[in-house]
């Protein structure tokens, strides 16, 4: 099984040394829960695409800092991809930007939120089964975002909300996965980005509140991260 991942952004230069970029997060990680899947990692931000859909078998889309609601030609040309894709009928995975930009591309809305903010450890409702955790009602992961889906596509059902975030995991069948969150940023990734970003994007007291929850709470990135990889390799 062959995982196409698009990747959208990187780390910051900050802290590239010690940490993998977006796209290696998931390659470390989902090989490591099953080692008999293959990886090819293309930058679309620098408008590097695949020649088309049956490249892979399944796709990944990453997170960025970039806007998914923007008209660039390589975030344009990503919709156009992923609509493919949903043509085709391969499975999809979205993170962040990823879950924002297919939710675009597949007829909702993405915009800045008006609640500001959303860093350090988010707890969402679970409303449908997540099959690596039966029977959970509440799951925390990382969060770091700014944008929102607003309107979800009518195909899309939530499998996760919460009072910050409505659409916060969405679902279509065992075909689209999307997390506004980051199953694959450790507590210590999440840590790194609001020291590098307090008093930058993030005022002090929102900093403060996300380096409290990133001490105090616990996170649920294994089964996540395991569900992925389940789901890609369907």
């Amino acid at each position: 099984m062959k995982i196409g991942i698009l990747a959208a952004g990187i780390t910051p230069d900050a802290l590239r040394t010690q940490y993998p970029t977006y796209a290696e997060m998931f390659v470390q990680q989902l090989t490591a829960i099953d080692p008999t899947l293959e990886f090819e990692i293309y930058d679309v931000r620098l408008n590097n695409f695949p020649e088309n859909t049956t490249s892979c078998d399944s796709w990944l889309i990453t997170g960025s800092k970039c806007n998914a609601y923007d008209d660039d030609v390589w975030i344009l040309r990503l919709c156009d991809f992923i609509r493919a894709v949903d043509k085709t009928q391969q499975a999809l995975v979205g993170i962040c930007f990823g879950h924002q930009i297919i939710a675009r591309a597949l007829g909702g809305t993405v915009e800045k939120s008006t609640s500001g903010w959303g860093v350090g450890i988010h707890h969402y409702q679970v409303i449908s089964k997540i099959p690596t955790l039966p029977g959970i009602t509440d799951i925390a992961f990382c969060a770091f975002h700014q944008d929102q889906v607003i309107q979800k596509p009518e195909k899309l059902d939530v499998f996760l909300t919460s009072e910050f975030c409505e659409f916060a995991g969405l679902i279509y069948q065992d075909r689209i996965l999307t997390f506004q969150g980051h199953p694959e940023f450790s507590k210590a990734y999440e840590n790194e980005l609001v020291e590098l970003y307090d008093g930058v994007m993030l005022t002090p007291e929102m900093a403060d509140k996300a380096r409290q929850t990133i001490q105090e709470d616990n996170i649920q990135n294994k089964p996540l991260m395991s569900w992925v990889a389940q789901f890609l390799n369907a």
